[in-house]
């Protein structure tokens, strides 16, 4: 069931005018169908929720492709308030939870997917198990670019792979959102690490400390020639997936491990098969999708603010600033691919 809906027809209309037990939220009625700013009902926290006032929204590939109703495994029925990961600030506990009070900061991937609320919302009541606490150097935007990325970049490094230190590890597309979390990762572990990019991304991968190699200069068995003496790498993680994941089955070592959090299509096992390597995918949904493993989402976010404390994280965020009235915009930056680094969305107005 949805909140009750009522038009409201400016963005930045008093605070003072609107009732206590509301908010505003984007909501988008059906498949591309453009956002409508609403006024809903603001949720009251369940047992084991906390209610968290949201001050930036993490903008991700996926929430463009649930707007164009192009992503049925995510499972989230239109209308609906778009947005997986928040920042901000508890307001309230439900029954139960202890992790957190009011007047903590506090962020996470809570929703978005699978009927649960998004956070281009001014509210949200999420399970308090998907929360972490902001990292003391973080701002509301630095943090709200971290979940999903992260999680998906430790799930495959840390959960799958077991990466220790001295692996050479290869991240596939290591510019991108979960690539750029992966280097830092697999580095925190004390790996050496060598990262796949275009021309342009050269420069950054190697401010990170990892080995850029240029796609489309190098070839697969070049590359695995220059670095590993033609052995091979110990970890591959591919974010790219389609022929990169090919790519990454034959730049794997004998007894090696490939990732992909991409691994959709249809591949030929063989060069994997005959290193005698294996494979596991990573779907960073399932938690929110099945209420199965919510816990662990929130133990990896403590890890990332654990990393960030330390000053061994560093999110990469588009230097644009979009509100709630320019969310279309914001999707628009993502779907050209002319986006650098996470586009955040500043929901506190």
């Amino acid at each position: 069931m949805h909140p009750t809906i009522k038009p409201f027809d400016a963005l930045r209309r008093p605070v003072e005018i609107m009732a206590a037990t509301q908010m505003r939220a984007l909501l988008v009625d059906r498949a591309d169908a453009p956002f409508r700013l609403v006024t809903l009902d603001r949720p009251v926290p369940g047992a084991g929720q906390v209610l968290v006032r949201i001050e930036a929204s993490g903008a991700n590939p996926l929430d463009t492709k649930i707007r164009r109703g192009n992503a049925p495994h995510a499972k989230h029925p239109l209308p609906a308030v778009l947005g997986m990961d928040l920042a901000g600030v508890v307001e309230g506990v439900g029954a139960g939870v202890t992790a957190f009070a009011v007047g903590d900061r506090v962020y996470g991937l809570t929703g978005g997917v699978g009927g649960l609320q998004g956070s281009l919302a001014e509210y949200a009541a999420v399970d308090a198990d998907l929360l972490a606490p902001i990292p003391v150097n973080f701002g509301m935007r630095e943090a709200a670019a971290l979940p999903l990325v992260f999680i998906t970049a430790w799930e495959g490094l840390v959960d799958r792979a077991g990466v220790t230190a001295r692996e050479k590890v290869l991240v596939q597309g290591g510019a991108g959102g979960v690539g750029w979390m992966a280097i830092q990762i697999a580095r925190s572990f004390g790996a050496e690490v060598f990262a796949t990019g275009s021309a342009a991304s050269q420069r950054a991968i190697e401010q990170l400390g990892a080995t850029a190699i240029d796609y489309g200069q190098s070839s697969v068995a070049e590359y695995v020639a220059d670095h590993t003496a033609g052995l091979g790498f110990d970890i591959v993680y591919d974010t790219v997936g389609g022929a990169t994941l090919d790519a990454s089955f034959q730049a794997v070592r004998r007894f090696g491990h490939v990732v992909s959090c991409l691994g959709w299509g249809a591949h030929l096992l063989a060069p994997l098969s005959f290193r005698a390597a294996t494979y596991s995918g990573v779907f960073s949904l399932l938690p929110m999708l099945t209420g199965q493993g919510r816990e662990h989402h929130g133990a990896i976010l403590r890890e990332a603010t654990r990393l960030a404390e330390a000053g061994h994280l560093v999110p990469r965020i588009d230097g644009r600033r979009f509100g709630m009235d320019a969310v279309a915009e914001a999707h628009e930056a993502i779907e050209s691919r002319d986006a650098v680094g996470k586009i955040v969305i500043d929901v506190a107005v």
